[in-house]
């Protein structure tokens, strides 16, 4: 079910007075059609890969996390440099074919006018749309970014973080701690490794072999599909049980002890976070309304100086 949230019109004027340059109408006479045309080429790949809308939503994520939405996730390494893509927490992401192959066309109808960081943008709100949940009206006008270096994904919040580690990630960005646990409700789609989560299932400390917060029943089918050691590469799980479908389902497994991640269990060890998750397991319509407020805060940091012509190399 798609949610329209209506408190959206003075949330978004707001975003767009305050962030750097950006607004609702910003393509309206350069090129009106480019949302429409990146939401096509969104959709037609998810029909292919149904994998490509948590992907796609990830990627946004990771590029906003590092020097603002400035689609600097995106660059290929050159030379002596190591791009973010080829960072250690970047290594998995995937579906970059999807923005190149919208710039492709956005660019076949208006060239030189769209940044990279916009599309990106673009395509999350589609991947989340495609997966069943809320749609935004996305602020426009991001630059894309020239800088881009592996050794500052780093700083991405990791899923072994604890609720510490968190809080001050997502203040370093101006991010709240409801932002948070909005935020963290992405990873009701998509797959993760076992890689994320193995430190969870085996000698978890000296006391415990399996993090006593995890469900028993949860934790041995995990450790019947993730291998000691790592041994299957892509072996893992999915997010949750309706891994393609963007719903309230993730709060409801924290409650549960059947969160994949240490960072996502963190969101119970406070007070604020805990209650959060509460509400968000009882209603899908706060969580919708409460994901799109804090997409439109994170995704509204920009930090790019040009429109790329190619989303994988400076211009």
């Amino acid at each position: 079910m798609i949610f329209i949230v209506a408190f959206l019109s003075s949330l978004l004027l707001s975003v767009s007075s305050t962030a750097n340059a950006l607004s609702l109408n910003y393509y309206d006479k350069t090129c009106p059609d480019a949302e429409d045309i990146v939401a096509k080429v969104v959709k037609n790949a998810a029909i292919k890969d149904k994998t490509v809308p948590a992907a796609v939503l990830r990627m946004h994520f990771h590029d906003c996390f590092i020097r603002g939405c400035d689609a600097s996730v995106l660059l290929n390494s050159k030379g002596t440099n190591k791009a973010e893509k080829d960072g250690p927490p970047n290594i998995s992401l995937h579906a970059f074919f999807v923005i190149d192959d919208a710039k492709k066309e956005v660019e076949a109808a208006c060239p030189g006018v769209v940044s990279c960081a916009d599309i990106l943008a673009f395509a999350a709100r589609d991947a989340v749309v495609l997966s069943g949940g809320p749609t935004w009206d996305v602020p426009k006008g991001r630059k894309d970014g020239r800088t881009s270096k592996a050794s500052e994904t780093a700083q991405l919040p990791a899923p072994a973080f604890n609720i510490s580690q968190l809080q001050q990630s997502f203040s370093q960005r101006g991010l709240s701690m409801d932002d948070l646990v909005a935020l963290s409700g992405g990873h009701t789609i998509g797959f993760s490794h076992c890689s994320s989560f193995q430190k969870r299932i085996r000698n978890f400390n000296a006391t415990h072999d399996i993090d006593p917060t995890m469900q028993p029943s949860f934790a041995a089918t995990l450790r019947s599909v993730c291998p000691a050691n790592n041994a299957a590469k892509n072996a893992g799980a999915t997010m949750d049980p309706s891994s393609t479908t963007f719903d309230n389902t993730y709060y409801k497994l924290i409650l549960q002890g059947k969160a994949l991640f240490s960072s996502d269990e963190a969101l119970l060890t406070t007070p604020n976070t805990k209650d959060l998750v509460s509400e968000f397991a009882g209603s899908q319509v706060a969580f919708s309304e409460a994901f799109v407020k804090s997409m439109i805060k994170m995704s509204s940091l920009t930090g790019g100086q040009e429109v790329r012509k190619d989303c994988r190399v400076v211009n």
